[in-house]
């Protein structure tokens, strides 16, 4: 193939120059400046945009740009300048409605005229940096009209004057509002923040803080409460009207400011109606007002809190040492379950659960139920009175409920173990005595203590439940054994309890009558016979018994009795009368247990089966006592309950108390090994710190107790002290 040349093109520029008509620009910018002024008279329609479009387009293609834009600049000022005459000369109500129709109509000039001009917009503008022709029309109107001297004042004026009305209460033209101030926030955020945003929360600011001085001397806390919530919604109804949305945050800020914030501890603190008397008559709308309010404002709800946690402190404080409830332990704990309940409704209700409410409660709860020592006796007792009587009849729902408040007292008690302690006593008198409510119900609540406090603080509650298993099979077995030998004896039901398990009990003298001690002494036979290495040791105290009784007329009856008052009764049937210290020889019973047996044997009403000379209601060692033969009852089956104190008189919770002190000493003890055994060396402070933190979920370990631990383990070698710090101990391996 035969190569062919390459061929280089070059355009050369005309050879002669173009002729331009020498008055084409100022012919030209006439016409377009005429288009201008019938724009702004509003006689557009007779316009041909497109020739117009095309006239400006080449204006800026012939280089005169410059001319078309300084041009537009000076028709539209002359046009703005007649505009503002206009405005002002506007009187009264008109001069809004007057500035908003003429912005009306600019806008509508300015988009016609940005039409005919796109070109230099998009060309000419951009490369010498000038200001497009929207943005330049809404500067124009800025410096000409808004910011004009007789213009500028009158309008902030006449705005902030149509806000004031509102706010008292007229209906104002909120369309005409919404329009005007939107022209400022179209001219840029600068003219709206500046001329009207500011002064505007300048005077809500003043106005804002009469009115709150206003209303805090004529109203209650509640309805000054009302007030300031209808005042936040009606400002922030404003901004959605027909001011800018980010003015919100701002206003709210004022109202809140002024009032709420200013007056926040005056009202908390109102007689008669402030956050107290709130509370204590229930006002939950007011009390949700409250929290919705200032939790708007700094440390508003810091200020809620510590009004509601003194209160709270203080009223339980009250209630635990109020001579009149401690008399009575379940009304004691019925008070404590009713204050828990109206607070927890309150929290629930009207702050919405907030967690640092609930903590704050839990924390004044806490507090004052350990300013009572003898609390866990009496949250205990309570559930002894309800798993014992006081819910037959109710669904298994309503238990696990009672059940379940009890639990929310339980966490709040320091000393768990007395708790234990107490509620192991009560528990083992429901089972011996076959008082319990239901075996379902008792251990539903050691189910919720086991996974509350562990499997340590409950094995022994259960082994109480394998020990009454484990009799019901043994009586089986002894009554199969013996068969008719115990036919025409006294039937005997005898509850095998392990030592560990069963609360300590004292062994008491009891003289038992004849005819039940051949029948104790057969069992005891059957069952050592049976258990090799075992040792039975009655707990008389602990029992009860049937008889049958006849008295006048062969009138009978069947008395369920303690063991005790039963042994007071069979002596009657070989004596008509008998004087206290007869029968405290023939017995033996403890004074204190004996005196209550006959009180209830002979001075309760209606069940007084032996009477006393003289009457009263106390026994006396002077005493005499006979059998009633007048005793009668509706019903064949009589209990008779012995008159006990429903809580420990002083010398028995001094002595339960010292057991639960011997009981904490090993734990101590183990705590205190176990950290060492961890750490090696540590300090006294660290060891004390470490151990009531360990200890905590079951009692409130005592710093002197601990110290006294430790000195015992450095005797027995477990601990040793450091030579030179006498604070730093070691531990020996």
């Amino acid at each position: 193939m035969s190569s062919q040349k390459k061929r280089n093109f070059q355009i050369e520029a005309f050879k002669h120059r173009v002729v331009v008509d020498p008055k084409y620009a100022e012919k030209t910018w006439k016409i377009l400046e005429h288009a201008i002024h019938e724009i702004y008279h509003r006689n557009a329609s007779g316009l041909s945009f497109e020739e117009l479009y095309r006239n400006a387009y080449n204006m800026v293609l012939h280089k005169f740009g410059e001319k078309l834009y300084s041009g537009l600049v000076s028709t539209m000022t002359f046009h703005l300048k007649e505009i503002a005459a206009s405005v002002e000369a506007s009187q009264g109500p008109l001069f809004l409605e007057e500035l908003n129709r003429k912005w009306t109509e600019q806008n509508k000039a300015l988009q016609m005229i940005r039409d005919i001009l796109m070109y230099m917009d998009r060309t000419f503008i951009p490369s010498t940096h000038k200001t497009p022709v929207h943005e330049l029309g809404l500067n124009l109107w800025r410096d000409n009209i808004v910011h004009s001297t007789n213009i500028q004042t009158r309008l902030i004026d006449t705005l902030l004057e149509i806000v004031q009305r509102e706010r008292n209460g007229e209906v104002v033209d909120r369309g005409l509002m919404r329009n005007v101030v939107k022209m400022l926030i179209d001219l840029g955020p600068s003219v709206y923040q500046q001329d009207f945003e500011k002064p505007f929360l300048d005077v809500s600011s003043i106005f804002y803080r009469g009115e709150s001085q206003q209303f805090i001397e004529c109203f209650d806390c509640g309805e000054y409460l009302k007030k300031a919530e209808k005042r936040l919604i009606e400002e922030t109804e404003r901004v959605s009207h027909y001011l800018d949305a980010q003015s919100e945050v701002k206003i709210t800020n004022v109202v809140e400011k002024e009032m709420i914030e200013s007056q926040m501890t005056r009202l908390v603190h109102m007689e008669n109606s402030g956050l107290v008397s709130m509370i204590v008559d229930d006002k939950y709308d007011d009390l949700g007002r409250i929290y919705n309010l200032f939790r708007r404002v700094p440390n508003g709800l810091s200020v809620i809190r510590d009004v509601i946690t003194g209160h709270i402190r203080e009223t339980g404080k009250q209630l635990v040492t109020d001579p009149e409830r401690v008399k009575d332990p379940v009304e004691f704990v019925q008070g404590l379950l009713h204050e828990k309940a109206k607070h927890d409704k309150i929290v629930i209700l009207a702050f919405h659960s907030d967690k640092t409410f609930q903590n704050a409660l839990n924390s004044s709860f806490e507090y004052f139920i350990n300013l009572n020592p003898r609390s866990p006796e009496f949250i205990s007792l309570f559930v002894d009175d309800k798993l014992r009587k006081g819910l037959k009849g109710v669904s298994e729902e309503e238990v696990e409920t009672v059940l379940d408040k009890v639990m929310m007292l339980f966490r709040y008690l320091q000393e768990k173990d007395v708790f234990e302690k107490y509620y192991k006593q009560h528990l083992a008198k429901r089972l011996l005595s076959g008082r319990s409510v239901s075996e379902d119900a008792e251990r539903s609540l050691i189910l919720k203590l086991k996974t509350e406090c562990g499997y340590q603080f409950t094995s022994k509650l259960e082994g109480m439940f394998t020990d009454m298993k484990t009799s019901q099979d043994t009586m089986r077995g002894f009554y199969e054994a013996m068969g008719r030998t115990l036919a025409n004896g006294p039937m005997l039901s005898v509850h095998i309890l392990t030592t560990g398990s069963w609360p300590t009990q004292s062994t008491t003298t009891c003289n038992l009558p004849s005819e039940i001690l051949t029948v104790c002494d057969k069992f005891k036979t059957y069952y050592l016979g049976t258990h090799n290495g075992r040792r039975l040791t009655w707990q008389t105290n602990m029992g009860s018994a049937d008889i049958k009784a006849t008295f006048s007329g062969g009138q009978k009856h069947e008395l369920n009795v303690s063991t005790y008052q039963m042994c007071v009764l069979m002596l009657f049937n070989n004596a008509d009368r008998l004087g206290y210290k007869e029968i405290e020889q023939a017995v033996e019973i403890p004074t204190v247990e004996l005196k209550r047996c006959l009180q209830s044997l002979a001075c309760a009403k209606g069940k007084n089966v032996l009477r006393k000379e003289p009457m009263s209601k106390d026994v006396s060692e002077d005493d005499s006592f006979f059998f009633n033969e007048s005793f009668s009852s509706k019903l064949y089956k009589v209990k008779i309950g012995t008159v006990v104190a429903q809580k420990e008189s002083e010398p028995e919770k001094q002595e339960t108390r010292q057991r639960v002190e011997e009981d904490r000493k090993p734990q101590i003890e183990a705590a205190i090994v176990r950290i060492m055994k961890a750490r090696r060396v540590l300090d006294h402070n660290n060891i004390v710190a470490e151990v009531t933190k360990q200890l905590q979920s079951r009692f409130l370990a005592n710093p002197v107790v601990i110290k006294k631990r430790i000195e015992s383990l450095i005797e027995r070698e477990f601990l040793e002290r450091d030579r030179e710090d006498r604070k730093l101990y070691r531990y020996l391996a």
